[in-house]
């Protein structure tokens, strides 16, 4: 007997309606809503790197800090990255590999972060992939070196320098747990 599976393409996941992510042909509901603090943690964080890059030199010019923007990895995945740092020209849509990605993990994602979209990112050569646990105030940082992710450090409140092209952003993760829900 066949098991029968069905593999989506881009092409389908625009026509869909609600917010979903396409991996491997699959697709995953991003829904409900995210959480007041993920919002908060996310939102602070898209705030501290753009002001980062805001303050760096000319170098950073054509780098950007994302929040909840679709990266079409191949015709058969899209990924939408919390947050994500992009350098170079993009025409509304990224469809080359951003530099650093941020996930703010909760239960209810964190398989999907910490081994899915970690694989993907790995694979595609992501220089950073942070994930970002609120419940906790914890951020681990994955850095690629080499074909594959090396694991820089657990951080809480500690300042961190990602140097990203010729940018140099100095991250104070004590910044993004401010405001957030109890």
């Amino acid at each position: 007997m066949f098991a029968y599976h069905e593999h989506y393409t881009v092409q389908d996941y625009q026509q869909w309606e609600g917010d979903w992510e396409l991996i491997n042909g699959m697709p995953y509901a991003m829904s409900p809503a995210p959480t007041l603090s993920h919002q908060i943690v996310a939102g602070n964080i898209l705030t501290e790197l753009t002001n980062k890059i805001r303050q760096t030199s000319e170098n950073c010019s054509d780098c950007y800090a994302l929040m909840e923007v679709d990266w079409e990895v191949s015709h058969d995945t899209v990924v939408r990255p919390d947050v994500m740092i992009f350098c170079g020209k993009a025409k509304e849509k990224i469809i080359s590999t951003p530099l650093a990605i941020f996930e703010v993990s909760f239960p209810s994602t964190a398989k999907r972060d910490e081994q899915l979209k970690f694989e993907i990112y790995e694979k595609e050569g992501v220089l950073f992939y942070i994930q970002v646990y609120p419940l906790t105030n914890l951020a681990k940082v994955f850095q690629w070196v080499n074909g594959a992710y090396q694991k820089r450090g657990d951080y809480t409140s500690e300042e961190v320098v990602f140097e990203i092209k010729q940018c140099q952003l100095l991250l104070d993760f004590s910044k993004i747990w401010r405001d957030k829900a109890a």
